[in-house]
């Protein structure tokens, strides 16, 4: 029997009765007589998945007004296909609860002092959810999850290559990125298309882990040699962005991925790499790292910066957000302002300590707590459990049958945890380059794992 409290977090409850009775899931599966016949949903996914590279191919170099307009037609193409899906193929445990943060952001919304701002946040996360369901419906072949990840990778080359071409030709700084008073004050920081270097650190991430499982997953050695030099590429370009978080976030993503790959492969291992491979990796990697520090000014400058508190203009700066925002969620601890960073941008002004006016929290938690308070922070980190911990579970079921397109999962997984320790200390998670990415990969685990009425074991 599984214990109740796994029950609870991973939703495992029979909900199908309940769902087959609601008037409002009645409206999936409508017209599933209509697909049979319609030309056009017989090539449902690839049109799917080509909606999806469509913005894939676009994020790095339009407008977000122009990635608004394509994933409102995802969405629009989700809901045609979810009338006509049968109704059993529609939910899974992630869904229900991004409902239900939908829910309180809608409630938010209603409440805020400042409802037009936070309708339009609303509008802008019902958009970004909109891609990860028809990611959901679209990624469940194999051949097409490859090829949208196939797609990503080359525009991520593409964006890579550009900014290393910046780190040896040079490129205007666009902003006060590095600490006037540091020895680096004058240290070109990559950005490429995006305009941010924290932003394009954000971005490569998910190539990098990405590119690293393509060279398990494809099997001839152009295609091997294809994804090194993509990881390589995507590598050299977060390193030269000179991102403290993004550095963290790529060690953490390397610290995730290997050790799912060491539970992959653990049964193939001798004994003696069963109880050493994971020590000596970790012993070599922590070498390399403080060999790093010890030659390369700019890494020892940079990493030892994180911890000189207010010494680092960056530092000061955040603290002082942190400060600010904290009196925020203090003044509505329950449900917040609202989503949205217009939201934010409202309300900030009112608590901000003077000359440090910001656009965001500079925190997923935080900003997550001031948009839709205490209940929906918790909502979240239940969502963020969930994920993982489905994800997880996929591995370990695919792992039986030794079926190794199931990596692409564990660079998906690798490369939301890197994410997210970014987010501890920066907010471009919401930026529409990298939420689109986030709600792919979540999308690629609800596309795999089995439904609502097939979840107890």
């Amino acid at each position: 029997m599984t214990a109740l409290w796994q029950r609870w977090l991973y939703l495992d409850f029979p909900f199908e009765t309940w769902l087959r009775n609601s008037y409002v899931y009645r409206v999936f599966g409508l017209l599933q007589g209509w697909q049979g016949g319609s030309w056009l949903l017989q090539w449902a996914e690839p049109l799917g998945a080509l909606i999806i590279c469509v913005l894939l191919v676009a994020a790095p170099f339009v407008s977000t007004g122009l990635m608004g307009f394509v994933l409102l037609a995802g969405a629009a193409y989700w809901m045609l296909l979810s009338i006509s899906d049968p109704p059993a193929n529609a939910l899974t445990s992630i869904h229900i609860l991004i409902f239900l943060y939908v829910c309180v952001s809608a409630i938010a919304t209603v409440l805020s002092p400042v409802k037009a701002e936070a309708l339009s946040g609303l509008i802008k996360l019902c958009l970004y959810l909109s891609f990860f369901t028809i990611s959901a419906r679209v990624l469940r072949s194999p051949k097409i999850l490859s090829a949208v990840i196939w797609v990503y990778l080359m525009v991520s080359l593409v964006v890579s290559g550009y900014g290393i071409r910046q780190e040896f030709f040079g490129v205007e700084q666009l902003a006060t990125w590095n600490d006037p008073l540091s020895e680096l004050a004058n240290d070109t920081r990559v950005y490429s298309y995006l305009g941010n270097p924290n932003l394009l650190a954000s971005y490569v991430l998910a190539a990098i882990a990405f590119s690293a499982m393509a060279i398990l997953i494809w099997q001839t050695w152009p295609q091997k040699i294809l994804a090194g030099v993509t990881c390589i590429t995507n590598t050299a370009c977060l390193y030269f962005t000179d991102s403290r978080g993004g550095w963290l976030a790529l060690l953490t993503a390397m610290v995730v991925g290997g050790v799912l790959l060491f539970v992959w492969h653990n049964d193939r291992l001798s004994p003696f790499w069963r109880r050493w491979l994971l020590p000596l990796c970790f012993g070599f990697g922590a070498g390399l790292i403080f060999v790093a520090i010890i030659a390369v000014d700019s890494i020892r400058i940079r990493i030892f910066s994180i911890f000189s508190w207010r010494g680092d203009s960056s530092n000061n700066f955040r603290i002082n957000v942190w400060y600010s925002v904290l009196r925020m969620i203090g003044d509505r601890p329950l449900i917040g302002i609202g989503p949205g960073n217009d939201a934010f941008n409202a309300m900030y002004p009112r608590y901000m300590e003077s000359r440090f006016s910001a656009l965001s929290a500079y925190s997923i938690l935080l900003e997550t707590a001031v948009e839709t308070g205490l209940i929906g922070l918790s909502l979240f980190s239940w969502l963020i459990i969930n994920i993982f911990g489905q994800g997880l579970k996929i591995i370990k079921q695919f792992r039986n049958t030794n079926n190794i397109e199931v990596l692409w999962l564990v660079g998906a997984i690798a490369a939301m945890a890197g994410l997210l320790v970014q987010g501890l200390f920066d907010t471009v998670w919401y930026r529409p380059q990298v939420n689109t990415l986030w709600w792919l990969m979540v999308g690629m685990i609800a596309a795999q794992y089995p439904r609502i009425n097939t979840f107890s074991e």
